[in-house]
């Protein structure tokens, strides 16, 4: 099959002329163009313009977790052979990225070569913002574009009730399109139908958030499997056990996500103050430039919390997912480190300060 034929075979999955440029070299050797579409223990299903063929990744696997063969990766296989090997990975335009929960200060990555970050939130429990602050700040700092799709919107049935869950949601998601659907009924499902159109999209979300059934109902067949959720909170089971790349009958292309217990930053300070961009926009009228947001005199943010103008929680939420970055940091940046500790020191010292002065004013 020639270059040109591959090209339009693998237009759907998102293969475009930039793509094909990059490749150039490699198939000058001989090598197909392919899309991971799944990884599983060393080996990966490659979509390629002849079908997808199975594929050993010993060759890529460098002892860097973030530079492993990701579903959403554009890879150099093998035309042939048992086994077939992945030869390379083109460099990726986007990667989701979270922190792993061993000791070893690892990331790991989710999906590579994303336009869009679909974060599904169950409408059927309590919203829990600060967890979808968290994905917010990893959809950020991927590079793609963040979207929050709200789920289950039939079961919120009152639409008072849901225009002030929408507006909670927005004011936790600036500049961030929030969608409602009820995917159950196929309801509100044409604006991220054609937004999906657009690029490959990541579905991401907790356990029983109804990704696999938006995402059936965005590829237009049953390909997830769906259980019931538990009666007692609201929270579901692990139906989906890999990340999976899907091709889309509108358009686009879908990764659909296993549910995500944990979502840790890692090195996410950028996609933070994206999250917070009220909250960095104040900080430029603060009296010093180093402010902390925390007692400091002339602090802007301070001032608009008293004011009312930005609630206690968003700025408490700033606060701790700032802290956790920089933690995540430091364990690899002894630049880093070595500011905390003077950081550290400094509180230390001013505690002990107001101590002995309060102690001095009680004699």
């Amino acid at each position: 099959m020639t270059f040109s034929n591959a090209f339009s075979a693998l237009a759907p999955y998102g293969w475009d002329e930039a793509w094909a440029q990059q490749f150039a070299p490699y198939d000058s050797e001989g090598l197909l163009p392919g899309r991971v579409v799944r990884v599983d223990r060393g080996q990966c299903d490659v979509v390629t313009a002849g079908g997808v063929v199975r594929a050993d990744t010993a060759f890529v696997t460098p002892h860097d977790p973030l530079r492993v063969v990701c579903t959403g990766d554009w890879v150099a296989v093998e035309p042939g052979g048992n086994p077939r090997y992945v030869r390379t990975c083109l460099p990726r335009r986007t990667a989701f990225v979270r922190s792993t929960s061993s000791k070893r200060s690892e990331g790991q990555i989710l999906a590579a070569n994303v336009d869009h970050a679909i974060v599904a939130v169950s409408l059927a429990v309590e919203l829990d913002l600060g967890r979808i602050e968290r994905f917010l700040a990893l959809a950020w700092e991927s590079g793609a574009q963040p979207v929050v799709v709200l789920t289950k919107a039939d079961l919120v049935p009152d639409a008072v009730a849901l225009s002030y869950l929408v507006q909670d949601v927005e004011t936790t998601a600036p500049g961030v399109p929030v969608l409602t659907v009820s995917a159950l009924y196929g309801e509100r499902l044409d604006v991220l139908v054609a937004l999906a159109a657009g690029g490959t999209s990541v579905l991401l979300g907790q356990s029983g958030a109804g990704k696999s059934t938006l995402a059936n109902a965005l590829v237009g067949q049953d390909v997830m499997d769906v259980r019931a959720i538990r009666d007692m909170d609201g929270k579901g089971r692990h139906t989906t056990t890999t990340r999976n790349l899907l091709a889309l009958p509108g358009g686009g292309v879908l990764i659909d996500t296993p549910g995500l217990r944990g979502v840790g930053l890692w090195d996410a300070g950028s996609g933070v103050g994206q999250v917070f961009s009220e909250i960095e926009e104040l900080a430029q009228r603060c009296r010093f430039h180093d402010c902390a947001h925390e007692s400091e005199p002339g602090c802007a943010v301070l001032a608009a919390v008293d004011a009312g103008e930005l609630p206690q929680r968003r700025l408490e939420s700033y606060h701790k997912l700032m802290r956790e970055n920089q933690w995540i940091v430091a364990k690899t940046d002894a630049r880093v480190r070595a500011e905390l500790r003077r950081d550290w020191k400094r509180k230390g010292a001013e505690g002990k300060a107001a101590m002995e002065l309060k102690r001095g004013r009680r004699r």
